[in-house]
């Protein structure tokens, strides 16, 4: 390749990168950052009403939190509600019809709570949450390291 083939005009954000990708990053800084550690009741908290178990993965609690600051960097203004409509499922009821059902909020709060404590987001108002401008650099600039990386693999 030449070097016009590889200057890249704009930067590479996180809309650009795959989202499983970018969360299995994001998740392993969260989970390396002395700012934010997963709470003491993390191993024995069911994610909501509608699953048996909690969850069977050591770093959920990172990868939620990726995901969730994800979700508020594509759509700021997204608050809890929104949050546990979107990781709600189907709850299931024997042999009557499943309804569906929100996730813990509890959950999603703790998350917010502290990823504002590392200020990658703040309160938007009465709206829900949005990205600071630390925070959206730190993610975009994740995103870049995700997409070099898959660049040098091809």
């Amino acid at each position: 390749m030449s070097d016009a083939e590889e200057f890249e005009p704009r930067g590479i954000t996180v809309r650009d990168i795959s989202c499983d990708s970018f969360i299995k990053a994001y998740a392993e800084h969260l989970k390396n950052s002395d700012k934010f550690e997963a709470p003491m009741w993390a191993d024995t908290v069911k994610t909501g009403v509608f699953k048996e178990m909690c969850p069977a993965d050591e770093d959920w609690y990172y990868i939620r939190a990726a995901s969730v600051a994800r979700k508020i960097y594509l759509r700021p203004g997204t608050g809890v509600g929104a949050l546990q409509r979107w990781y709600g499922g189907k709850y299931r009821r024997g042999t009557r019809t499943e309804h569906f059902r929100k996730a813990n909020s509890g959950i999603i709060r703790s998350i917010l709570q502290g990823l504002e404590e590392m200020r990658v987001m703040e309160k938007d108002g009465a709206k829900g949450r949005k990205m600071t401008r630390v925070g959206q650099q730190d993610l975009d600039r994740i995103a870049g390291g995700v997409a070099r990386e898959a660049a040098e693999e091809e």
